[in-house]
């Protein structure tokens, strides 16, 4: 791989790689969704959504998607008459999921259209670990191993102060972690491992697999006492507005979660939908959901909401937290 290579993102979790191994001036491509660091929202946009998502609620949504990918049409639009122009070295994409970024026939199409071919890095990543591994690979592939290194080395020892504070804990909260509202989703892939890094236990969550619709008879049964609501590609603003209608379930109100107050709106994107490096500060906004007294959060306060006093139906429930300052 050359020194300086020209790198063309199509997931937003790789531009916060390239980003945090200070490959920012090489990144030329990015897709819609990349929003951070604020660098990013100034590259070309080479990928948008094929669908009009933003007038489609929740159920509107995956049933066009369900629908599309039945079929075997895309999600996405490439431009490939930019990416040309561009003409990466590197492109970075994902076979994990086909909601999530273009994949698989979209690349070999792209690739097949493309003058020169660039070196593509494919990031599937299923657990934490293997997010490490893929920063690992695209410091390797860039000249920034060292770089990436001391990023996982640090990432890790977070994990491990957590890990080591809620190890002390005796009681673990029976969490929910819910990746779509309408349908119900679960969580999959990473999430599962954060939750018990953090001290909690989440028995419908799919570790290491894909997030999938679950029964809501399966969540009343499970009686979580901590609700994180954390829709898929959502940002903290766009999931409080779809939260409140969770009231309208048959049995909401009697979940402990409701009742003790502990139902929780975060930015899924910034903090837990994305496998990049802030998965780490996920984990920490985690324990401190979970374990308020011993876990403290002086993240951003855009990260979480409290979905308001049990029985309050409308948006204005949703309450801003206080700046704390975290547990070192």
């Amino acid at each position: 791989m050359q020194a300086h290579p020209r790198i063309v993102s199509l997931l937003p979790s790789a531009t916060e790689m390239a980003c945090a191994l200070g490959l920012g001036d090489k990144l030329v491509g990015v897709t819609h969704e990349c929003d951070h660091p604020a660098e990013a929202r100034s590259k070309p946009v080479v990928v948008r959504n094929a669908l009009a998502l933003e007038t489609l609620s929740q159920r509107e949504i995956d049933v066009a998607v369900s629908e599309r990918l039945r079929a075997g049409r895309s999600l996405y639009e490439l431009d490939v008459e930019l990416i040309e122009r561009l003409s990466p070295d590197v492109i970075i994409t994902q076979s994990l999921c086909d909601v999530c970024a273009p994949s698989g026939n979209e690349i070999a199409r792209l690739l097949g259209a493309l003058s020169k071919t660039p070196e593509v890095l494919w990031m599937t990543p299923r657990s934490l670990a293997e997010i490490e591994d893929n920063l690992r690979e695209l410091g390797r592939a860039t000249g920034r191993l060292a770089r990436a290194e001391r990023l996982i080395g640090g990432g890790r020892a977070r994990l491990e102060a957590v890990e080591a504070a809620t190890r002390q804990i005796e009681q673990r909260p029976r969490v929910f972690c819910m990746e779509w509202l309408d349908p119900v989703y679960c969580c999959g892939h990473w999430v599962p491992e954060m939750v018990a890094l953090a001290g909690g236990e989440e028995a419908l969550g799919r570790p290491g697999s894909e997030s999938v619709r679950i029964a809501w008879d399966d969540v009343l049964a499970w009686a979580p006492e901590v609700l994180v609501v954390m829709p898929c590609g959502y940002d903290l603003e766009a999931a409080s507005l779809r939260a409140p209608a969770l009231f309208g379930r048959r049995g909401f109100g009697d979940l402990p979660a409701a009742r003790e107050g502990r139902i929780y709106v975060v930015d899924a994107n910034s903090y837990f939908a994305r496998p990049g490096p802030r998965v780490v500060d996920g984990v920490e906004l985690m324990a401190h959901l979970l374990h308020p007294g011993q876990f403290r959060w002086s993240g951003s306060n855009d990260a979480y909401r409290r979905l308001g006093a049990p029985g309050l139906r409308t948006a204005a429930a949703l309450t801003p937290p206080k700046a704390v300052t975290r547990v070192s």
